[in-house]
């Protein structure tokens, strides 16, 4: 009875690996399938990374955060998004009763 040999990837292939079946049209299978490796590794990987509270593997626009610093980011964006638009609305409901009260 043999024993399997495993082979070890790379930290940055890992990390590709991750990033790519993370991309909106791909999927763990389909990215496994093309680097020749399981969907189940893919997802192993994933889990790891998740895991690391540094600021290894979460990034956005370049810039390397924690998770929980990438959500943090993420809702804050989000709600100034929100909030630039509800100040649009009143500066054009301001101006409509403006208008009309002469």
């Amino acid at each position: 009875m043999t024993k399997k040999q495993t082979q070890a990837y790379t930290e940055e292939f890992r990390k590709e690996a991750v990033k790519r079946a993370e991309q909106k049209g791909n999927t763990a299978a389909s990215v496994g399938r093309e680097l020749g490796i399981s969907a189940q590794q893919i997802y192993n990987w994933r889990r790891q990374f998740n895991r690391l509270s540094d600021k290894q593997f979460n990034s956005l626009q370049g810039v390397d955060y924690s998770k929980k610093e990438t959500e943090e980011v993420r809702k804050l964006k989000r709600q100034l998004h929100d909030l630039k638009e509800e100040n649009e609305f009143l500066k054009k409901a301001t101006a409509y009763f403006a208008k009309h009260q002469e």
